[in-house]
């Protein structure tokens, strides 16, 4: 006899903790791009204008689909949508993705920072071996493997 978990799993396999509520998709930008493929239209969207069929096209889902995280994209924010004759046409807003740019920037210069300090140490470790000079003769593991005969 199979138990069933009973804690948060995970949402690919339909498995969802019961005790804790689901934030709606359309409460704000953050929950609509925490879908992959909504960000993978994001993606698709910020060069230029396009239709929903080139964007069915390129992501290979059904049309329904697309037009349903056009949706989300569009009621939050993200997406600005203008009628050409019988064609609906998206494009990113720059305004409604200004938010998640902002708080991903944090992170950006957090992770610069680190980069710096990952750079500097390196530095010093690539000067200290060059401060041993012709003295200095790092291992090999061939080295080793030659000593052994």
């Amino acid at each position: 006899m199979r138990t069933r978990k009973k804690y948060l799993t995970y949402s690919h396999m339909r498995m969802y903790c019961r005790g804790m509520a689901r934030a709606a998709t359309t409460s704000d930008a953050f929950n609509a791009v925490a879908e992959p493929r909504r960000r993978a239209i994001l993606n698709y969207l910020a060069l230029q204008e396009r239709p929903v069929g080139e964007i069915v096209d390129l992501m290979g889902l059904e049309q329904p689909s697309v037009s349903k995280h056009l949706r989300v994209l569009l009621e939050v924010g993200l997406v600005n949508v203008r009628r050409d004759g019988r064609r609906m046409l998206y494009r990113t807003n720059a305004e409604g993705i200004k938010p998640l740019h902002e708080w991903t920037e944090t992170f950006e210069r957090y992770w610069r920072h680190q980069l710096s300090r990952v750079k500097e140490r390196a530095e010093r470790k690539s000067n200290a071996s060059n401060d041993a000079g012709a003295d200095f003769n790092p291992r090999r593991k061939n080295d080793l493997d030659s000593n052994k005969n």
